[in-house]
């Protein structure tokens, strides 16, 4: 292990869970000021927890605490919370530079979907506030220097490209964090703004601009084992296959440092997926929703929130990994349910679709995926056409390994519809359209084997399988529907080729581990090749995975079988 992911190990595990409380900090340019504060009091009996942030300014101080902790929630991905927070600071302070600079960056989020319309307008309309009140005599360079940085993002957004403007805004605060190098909160802000960058660019299997950003946020870990935001963005920059298991200190310590945040408590299931770590990420996530549905009850009456569906989404991802379908089957009548959400959010909008479409496909319920439902009609899903996609993906496989290629092809058709789309209309932000494709590849695939061209179906499902390694998934997913290789590895089976099956279903181990059918089905090819000491060995694997199961899958019957035998 290298010396600085050492570090991150033992500093993030020491981090206790704290509250975002009072800490009078000497103000660079005059009195002592609250750098952060419990501002909890005015809605909450306990104090609020957050995790700790030092971010002192020039503004009243009055503005101090609502500010700081708008910047604790803007670190967690509170966005709607941040942005009434900065409100707050502002009304405290009308001539707070620094209070518009965090409506600006509320509008932002680098590292999710890019602004919507009016979200730019927002986002651009508070910059431009921030630049004219930082121009006032007085204020503070390190300040001028935050509000360029933010201003350098939204400047030009008519005619220059989202991932142009992400990599100026990184540029600009790489110059903050060099010109004061005291000030740590711009280097954590220099980290998310490199992440940004790598979220905005072409795959990097390397993962230079990831490992660039720990290397700042574990250089100041040491000093802040409490700040939400370090531990945050240390998990995406290991959320990867590869190197998820960096992140599983900073994981495990991400919710205790901000107990308060739906997100906080979200996070870490990345990483438990990422590891096949089911009973962490079904931990996780039910502790997120439950805190979501609290405080969008208080929020937004009679609304879902769009952090619990997201929640739900990975929960459903875990059960059905641990054959715990009657869990999982709670969840989809939930996501039917919802009439309402708080936000019309892109993670809502792909959990009410994909938690249905992994109900039946994971339970090889192919009927039932052949007849997949529309999602609800509560958000505009033309925003979200790479959400849709997934009930075609869905629609597509269930009808063709039914055997119903009249019904299959029409779902295939609209696959590739939008990935043209997609394709068409990419500027900046994730790739959208490579997802969908391999999606409309392994579609074509099973509907070529339904009408019984098996070497076209090897040769559309291989090219999915290989596409999907290339890139990477969307944080906002747990995973793909049904893993492409998987998928070959199902094809090879049906074809009779074991070999190539247990081959593939063990490169798709690698990168999704702990999957009940992967596991199933390399158990069934070894069967098939006779390798009775290999098969054995992933029938005890599947067995201690769905120790908890709450349904009868024939494989687990087999698994439970060879034990016995």
């Amino acid at each position: 292990m290298n010396p600085w992911i050492a570090a991150v190990a033992l500093a993030v595990l020491a981090s206790p869970a704290v509250s975002l409380a009072a800490d009078h900090t000497q103000h660079p340019h005059g009195d002592a000021q609250p750098a952060a504060e419990d501002h909890s009091q005015h809605a909450h009996a306990a104090p609020e927890r957050l995790g700790t942030v030092r971010f002192p300014t020039s503004c009243a101080a009055a503005a101090q605490a609502p500010f700081a902790r708008g910047v604790a929630l803007l670190h967690s991905f509170g966005y709607a919370e941040a942005t009434a927070a900065f409100a707050e600071a502002a009304a405290a302070d009308p001539e707070c530079a620094m209070a518009q600079w965090g409506t600006a960056m509320s509008w932002f989020h680098p590292i999710w979907a890019p602004p919507t319309p009016a979200e730019l307008a927002a986002g651009r309309a508070a910059a431009e506030r921030a630049v004219a009140l930082a121009a006032a005599e007085g204020t503070p360079p390190r300040e001028r220097a935050w509000v360029e940085a933010i201003a350098a993002f939204y400047r030009d957004a008519d005619t220059v490209d989202h991932r142009t403007r992400v990599r100026a805004f990184e540029a600009a605060m790489s110059r903050v964090a060099a010109a004061h190098p005291d000030d740590d909160e711009a280097a954590v802000f220099h980290a998310l703004s490199i992440l940004g960058v790598a979220y905005n660019s072409p795959v990097d299997k390397g993962y230079a601009l990831q490992r660039q950003a720990a290397e700042v946020l574990n250089r100041l870990l040491p000093r802040h084992p409490e700040h939400p935001g370090i531990a945050h963005y240390m998990i995406h920059s290991f959320d990867y296959p590869e190197i998820a298991e960096l992140a599983l200190p900073a994981a495990r310590a991400y919710a205790a440092i901000a107990p308060d945040s739906p997100h906080a408590l979200h996070m870490p299931s990345h990483i438990f997926v990422r590891l096949g770590l089911w009973d962490e990420a079904i931990a996780s996530n039910l502790d997120s929703a439950r805190v979501d549905d609290r405080q969008t009850a208080r929020q937004h009456p009679d609304a879902t929130g769009f952090n619990a569906l997201h929640a739900i989404d990975y929960l459903a991802y875990a059960y059905l990994q641990t054959a715990r379908d009657a869990e999982a089957r709670k969840l989809v009548e939930r996501v039917a349910a919802v009439r309402a959400l708080d936000e019309p959010q892109f993670s809502a909008a792909y959990a009410l679709a994909a938690v249905p479409a992994r109900y039946a496909l994971e339970r090889r319920d192919w009927a039932a995926a052949a007849a997949l439902p529309d999602p609800p009609a509560v958000l505009p899903w033309e925003r979200f056409p790479y959400a849709l996609a997934l009930v075609d993906l869905a629609r597509a496989v269930g009808a063709a390994r039914s055997g119903d290629a009249e019904r299959a092809r029409p779902a295939v058709e609209r696959l590739a519809a939008v990935q043209q789309q997609l394709a068409a209309g990419a500027k900046g932000g994730f790739d959208w359209a490579s997802q969908v494709e391999v999606q409309r590849l392994a579609a074509a695939g099973w509907l070529a084997h339904a009408e019984g061209r098996p070497d076209e179906a090897r040769r559309l499902l291989r090219a999915a399988a290989d596409l999907e390694d290339s890139i990477d998934k969307h944080p906002v997913t747990p995973g793909s529907l049904l893993p492409a290789r998987e998928m070959l590895a199902d094809l090879e089976l049906e074809l009779g080729d074991a070999a190539a099956a247990l081959a593939a279903y063990e490169a798709s181990l690698r990168t999704a581990p702990r999957r009940f059918h992967s596991l199933a089905g390399a158990a069934r090819a070894a069967e098939r090749l006779g390798d009775a000491e290999r098969a054995a060995a992933l029938y005890a694997e599947l067995a201690e995975l769905a120790k908890d199961a709450d349904t009868e899958r024939p494989e687990l019957a087999r698994a439970r079988q060879a034990r016995a035998d």
